[in-house]
């Protein structure tokens, strides 16, 4: 359901909110943030979609804040939406006009949700100091992205500089998985420290940045930076050790890495690219300061090298594993696979109807660890 409100008031749509609760019963109660989204016009229905599903998992009262013409006679056009059309949360969108665009925070305020948290989320061009933005200074958890920014480095600069307990970035949590994947690696044996570190990954990429930050904040190493070409993401990351490095290769945005470690067999690991809705869902899950992502930012990145070569000039000189290989081993691996549970299913086909078949899972993990 969507109700239009022109030239409303707060006041009128707090009292048409409380009406359709009365006319929906308890769907509009069971709410546990408020998220005050600040976005653009064109950039505002694809923002909202993302919130709609991040609320699957956190229901929230969404309020999206869009700064339109700042000329003209003050108005605030209000939107409210609930049910199919608001994912598990109810919408409440803002458009502010004229004089009304500069007092955001008390348009806002008297939306919020009593006694429960408030997040502020800036999907495009973050503020230059989310903490003490108007919106930013109500919230206990404030979330941009440096990726939509115009300039990326000097936005990953800027928020470094004026880091708040409470900031984070989705350009943080899109690394997560390869923050596991990473760590879960360093902790089998051998248990040797790692000397050196090289991160590839896109200009356009502030997650390749704090990636090699964090590395460097927590190994304690040198690390450095190599450029891959734009839109490829975080492509490989080779931690090196004493007895070989360790390599984990995501070739151009794939949804298959390879991770190659001495003594032991290459493996293709499923590392797709997480969605903008999976990454807030993940910042919405806490509400405390990221010391990690702090660490990151103002600690580690700072220290990190970025050489002077492109990422085919690293391959060549063997500083970076080649993403070419660990495409074409990821490929032969997924084919073995396959050939293999093909091959294991007709051998231990169930000879009768209503046979079990664990025989079948059992030839099937066979064959896999005979190939290793």
């Amino acid at each position: 359901m969507i109700v239009d409100l022109p030239s409303a008031s707060t006041g009128l749509v707090a009292q048409r909110l409380i009406e359709i609760r009365e006319d929906v019963g308890a769907m509009a109660l069971s709410r546990v943030l408020t998220l005050v989204l600040v976005v653009p016009e064109e950039d505002a229905e694809e923002a909202l979609a993302v919130a709609n599903t991040a609320s699957h998992q956190h229901p929230a009262r969404i309020v999206c804040v869009i700064l339109a013409n700042a000329r003209g006679k003050a108005r605030l056009d209000a939107q409210i939406r609930v049910g199919g059309d608001a994912g598990a949360s109810e919408v409440i969108v803002l458009r502010l006009y004229g004089a009304l665009v500069k007092h955001a925070r008390s348009v806002v305020t008297p939306l919020v949700l009593p006694d429960s948290p408030v997040v502020a989320w800036w999907p495009t061009e973050a503020p230059k100091d989310p903490g003490a933005d108007p919106v930013g200074a109500m919230a206990q958890r404030r979330i941009t992205d440096s990726a939509a920014a115009t300039s990326i480095a000097a936005t990953v600069k800027r928020l470094a500089r004026c880091y708040t307990p409470g900031d984070t970035d989705l350009a943080w949590s899109r690394i997560t998985l390869w923050r596991g994947l990473l760590a879960t690696t360093l902790d089998r044996a051998p248990f040797e420290p790692v000397t050196a570190a090289t991160v590839v990954g896109a200009q356009d990429s502030p997650s390749a940045d704090l990636l090699a930050g964090w590395l460097r904040h927590r190994l304690k190493c040198p690390v450095s930076l190599v450029r891959s070409r734009t839109g490829t993401g975080v492509v490989s990351v080779r931690l090196q050790r004493d007895s070989g490095p360790i390599d984990l290769v995501r070739p151009l945005r794939g949804a298959t890495a390879t991770l190659d470690q001495p003594g032991q067999p290459r493996r293709a690991i499923a590392l797709a690219p997480r969605s903008d809705a999976e990454c807030l869902a993940d910042e919405l899950r806490r509400l405390d300061a990221d010391e990690v992502y702090e660490d990151a930012l103002t600690k580690g990145l700072p220290q990190v090298t970025r050489r002077r070569m492109t990422m085919t000039e690293a391959v060549d000189e063997d500083l970076v594993p080649s993403p070419s290989d660990a495409r074409r081993t990821a490929e032969r691996l997924a084919e073995e696979s396959r050939g293999a549970i093909r091959s294991a299913m007709v051998d231990a086909a169930p000879e009768a109807a209503g046979t079990s078949t664990d025989a079948v899972r059992n030839a099937v993990r066979d064959r896999l660890e005979d190939q290793e």
